[in-house]
């Protein structure tokens, strides 16, 4: 038997990754759980594992009687007596149980209550592991499919994806790679060990956070994240860097790291908009790609009034109302549209032509509105108009530096992509 003990113990300890310990701890309750269904008795059972020989002993209450009437819960008091001297009817001595016996239970029933402990040890394990890996993605193979929800190995553990955790649309199918976002474990429920998902926004946070260089870092954080699976995302960045563009990095160069994201999601649609502590200029990029007029805030009902020209009206709500559903879950703000018909030019009055030239300004990313208010003061209304310019006739304006002017160049260029 210790043979056969230290075989178990040592193929369980490297094909396992248990300790030694743990193994026999395992090993010895699950011997005294089979031992006491064998022998029929309910009494206490103590069960003793040499770690080094494999050697088991084991042994039992027994009460000392003159005359047996139960094997397995009575010791006649002549063999009680060789072993305790003093003992008398009625006393209960600790008695050994004969190793051919406890071999026999061991074999019979004990090899199936050891494997449920290990699974049972196993899955504590890799759940200790990867709790702390929660809200990171993991890469698996799809092994099968359930009512619709999703069994993925994950090469240590299994994991599973539920049917309101996928991204609608999305077919899977056994064999398949796919990455998902752990969002919990189960530690001690029937069931994968692992809780995944691709309908969770930090699944699209977790995205950019593996494919832009720049979140790693810390040059770009990602703010806020909301997100309707399987159609829409928006994303509010801010950088810590003034020479790094958080949403350019995002994007990437010819849009290569958003595509590669979008591809992964199936299509999804993705928003990146700069993160602004300004809630009216927040407000006015998140209701993006719309281009908002005025913006009212009531602090006091956390809500936001916006006004949009009529021909930006259905852009800001959006189809079913998701642009500006999402744009209030973005930005914590309840968002109020009201349509503002346009009116002709010929109607424009001067100061509405003024405003509606340095709201148009303001909304350009990098501009913002006290710089807008300035050139459309000094005569460049428009983006044409400041790239008419040169960079001296913008430096010379007062409250725009040589550095600014250049800063203000560039912003120009690529928004109208000369």
């Amino acid at each position: 038997m210790n043979n056969e003990m230290l075989a178990m113990l040592e193929y369980l300890e490297s094909e396992r990754g248990l300790s030694r310990e743990t193994l026999v701890a395992l090993i010895e309750e699950a011997i005294v759980a089979s031992a006491r269904k064998a022998l029929g008795t309910e009494r206490e059972l103590h069960v003793k594992i040499n770690p080094k020989s494999g050697d088991i002993a084991a042994s039992t209450r027994k009460t000392v009687v003159e005359q047996v009437a139960n094997a397995d819960e009575q010791v006649p008091l002549k063999d009680a007596l060789r072993r305790f001297p003093d003992a008398k009817p009625g006393d209960e001595v600790e008695w050994e149980i004969p190793p051919s016996l406890l071999g026999r239970i061991v074999a019979q029933t004990a090899k199936q209550a050891i494997m449920q402990r290990l699974r049972q040890a196993e899955k504590l394990q890799i759940a200790d592991e990867f709790r702390e890996k929660i809200g990171t993605l993991l890469t698996g193979i799809v092994r099968k499919i359930e009512r619709g929800d999703v069994y993925i190995d994950f090469q240590r553990t299994e994991g599973i994806m539920r049917h309101g955790d996928r991204i609608p649309g999305e077919d899977y199918a056994p064999g398949d790679h796919i990455a998902a976002l752990l969002t919990g474990v189960n530690a001690d429920k029937p069931g994968p060990c692992l809780e995944v998902s691709r309908s969770h926004p930090d699944f699209v946070r977790a995205l950019f956070e593996r494919e832009v260089s720049e979140i790693s870092e810390g040059l770009v954080t990602i703010r806020a994240i909301a997100r309707e699976p399987g159609y829409r995302t928006k994303m509010a960045v801010e950088g810590s860097d003034p020479r790094v563009d958080p949403v350019g990095a995002c994007v990437g160069i010819r849009g290569t790291r958003v595509k590669n994201i979008v591809r992964e999601l199936a299509g999804e649609k993705i928003d990146i908009i700069p993160w602004n502590d300004n809630v009216a200029a927040f407000v006015g990029n998140a209701l993006q790609p719309a281009k908002v007029g005025s913006v009212k805030i009531d602090q006091e009902t956390k809500t936001v009034e916006v006004t949009v020209p009529e021909d930006q009206l259905s852009l800001a709500i959006g189809k079913r109302g998701q642009n500006a559903r999402l744009a209030a879950r973005l930005t914590g703000w309840r968002i109020d549209i009201n349509r503002v018909e346009a009116k002709a030019p010929e109607e424009l009055g001067f100061e509405d032509k003024v405003q509606r030239a340095t709201e148009a300004l303001a909304r350009i990313p990098g501009i913002g509105a006290e710089t807008a208010a300035i050139l459309v003061k000094n005569g460049f209304l428009t983006l044409e108009g400041i790239l008419a310019a040169e960079a001296d006739d913008l430096a010379a304006i007062d409250g725009i530096t040589p550095e600014r002017a250049a800063e203000l160049l560039a912003i120009a260029r690529q928004q109208t992509g000369s």
